[in-house]
């Protein structure tokens, strides 16, 4: 639930974030939001301050490229009441290219992975391989091959695997970062080609395909459109909270169990976006992982200028 008043939020469902990786490099700041009850959050197009509160809270979705440090974190977390919640956690293997020069290795976000899923359970813990990006060294096939790697790995700590296919053309920062680096968009017909090579891959991995934001119908190859802030996941794994259940519109029928009878889309996303409504706290130009093809950084500059403004003790992520 987002209930304004005057410049201020009340959130049922927090994410945390979109726009920057709050588990891998500001997970004290928001232990001191939680324990605080609030936080505040800048909208990126007015400048505007909105104090967010989370007295209503009963719901975190977390997204992450490397949330070691904030399953470090989880027990005092979830000491503050917080128990419901769930990992985005993104593994992309572009290691050989540099374009995610500050991510852990392979083997180590492999690791962090299987530790947050015997912590939290398989079901909790979502693998995003996210965005799918072609150049002249990275084909189809080498695509599918790192995925097929990194899943035979992940068998047995997760059960869903979501993509997306990387949009250049709609965002002018991104095809700044990427210019000379010849990475191109995927055309339909590359679509189906990865689609048809990813569902050969998951008759050995067998996990829930979907993609994130996308308008192309890949169902054929058993891929799904994907709800990131997933009203149905929380009926699956919080069903027992009264309340979550009523806000996400949940409603439990003898004959066929529990069921959304109306689902809360959130119409501040794309279109093709599936997610329900939440409110998320992150802020663009802040993330460290300088990720060369990202939508949120306008610059490297610009990130280390905020983060040289960000403080844990401070209420917004920009002190």
């Amino acid at each position: 639930m987002l209930r304004h008043g005057k410049l201020s939020i009340v959130t049922f469902i927090l994410s945390a974030s979109r726009s920057t990786d709050i588990p891998a490099f500001y997970a004290d700041w928001l232990l001191e939001r939680l324990k605080a009850g609030y936080s505040v959050w800048m909208n990126p197009f007015n400048q505007e301050r909105y104090r967010v509160s989370f007295a209503d809270t009963r719901m975190i979705v977390f997204w992450s490229k490397n949330p070691k440090p904030m399953l470090e974190r989880l027990d005092e977390v979830e000491s503050l009441g917080f128990r419901q919640y769930y990992f985005q956690f993104t593994l992309n293997d572009y290691v050989a290219e540099g374009l995610e020069p500050n991510v852990p290795p392979v083997a180590e976000r492999i690791d962090t992975f299987k530790r947050l899923a015997d912590r939290i359970g398989k079901e909790r813990v979502i693998w995003r391989f996210d965005p799918l990006m072609l150049t002249e060294k990275i084909s189809i096939d080498a695509l599918l091959e790192r995925v097929g790697n990194i899943g035979q790995q992940l068998k047995g700590y997760t059960e869903k695997l979501v993509f997306s296919f990387i949009d250049i053309a709609a965002y002018r920062k991104v095809q700044k970062n990427l210019a000379g680096l010849g990475v191109r968009e995927f055309s339909p017909d590359d679509q189906i080609q990865f689609a048809q090579g990813l569902a050969e891959l998951n008759q050995d991995l067998r996990l829930e395909l979907a993609t994130c934001g996308e308008l192309a119908d890949l169902s054929a190859y058993g891929v799904k459109h994907n709800k990131c802030v997933d009203d149905e996941l929380m009926m699956r794994l919080f069903h027992d909270d009264a309340g979550l259940m009523d806000f996400i519109g949940a409603e439990y029928d003898m004959f066929n169990g529990w069921q959304i009878k109306k689902s809360k889309k959130d119409k501040g996303q794309r279109k093709s976006c599936g997610c329900i409504v939440s409110k998320d706290i992150g802020m663009y130009n802040t993330c460290r992982h300088f990720c060369v093809y990202c939508y949120a950084n306008t610059s490297k500059e610009c990130v280390l200028k905020n983060v040289g403004r960000h403080n844990d003790e401070s209420e917004s992520l920009i002190g």
